[in-house]
């Protein structure tokens, strides 16, 4: 499907099918609402340290999240949704994808109106606003990794990589970051 597929063969496993009664809609919505409410702040989070746009950080994590709507009876039944939908937004961000206006609205009715991305203090931004100028797969992996906790086998299902290619993205991020702020060691980046 366009740009929605991804393929995350990690950790998936299969829901049991069953008809499609009133009862089974209401759990299915009842059940992304409340994934979506469990993920959507460290998604935008996410977003937002990668990108730099507050207002873009929020239209790509909603993008992300229309992704796991429209394909809930799969993704649902992921070991990890919350990787699924932090792969889509790291591919949107790579590629640069804009949402559709019309998912909006249909998401805007489920989401939390008064989020904004997140404060941060001058001396993270500037970490974050280094992180954002490192290759790619390095910031994303230093964003997973710092930003969003994941850990190494998280990170490398979630970007489809191996975790010695994760731990190498993170060691080659550390040493451009420590050269980047004038700094001997990024172990701890900042929040």
């Amino acid at each position: 499907m366009e740009g929605d597929e991804v393929n995350v063969d990690a950790g998936e496993r299969k829901a049991p099918r069953g008809s499609s009664s009133a009862a089974i809609d209401a759990a299915f919505r009842e059940s992304f609402e409340a994934f979506y409410g469990r993920e959507l702040k460290p998604v935008i989070g996410l977003a937002f340290v990668l990108s730099g746009s507050r207002a873009g950080a929020e239209d790509l994590a909603q993008d992300a999240f229309m992704s796991a709507l429209r394909h809930w009876d799969r993704v649902g039944a992921y070991d990890d949704p919350g990787g699924w939908v932090r792969r889509v937004l790291v591919n949107r961000i790579r590629s640069g994808f804009r949402r559709r206006a019309a998912e909006v609205k249909a998401l805007a009715r489920l989401r939390d109106r008064g989020f904004e991305a997140p404060e941060l203090p001058a001396e993270a931004a500037e970490t974050w606003a280094a992180v954002r100028r490192l290759p790619a797969k390095q910031a994303q992996v230093i964003a997973l990794r710092y930003y969003d906790q994941r850990s190494i086998e998280d990170i490398a299902r979630i970007l489809d990589r191996s975790e010695n290619t994760v731990k190498t993205h993170l060691q080659r991020a550390k040493r451009a970051l420590a050269l980047m702020l004038g700094e001997e060691e990024t172990d701890n980046a900042h929040h």
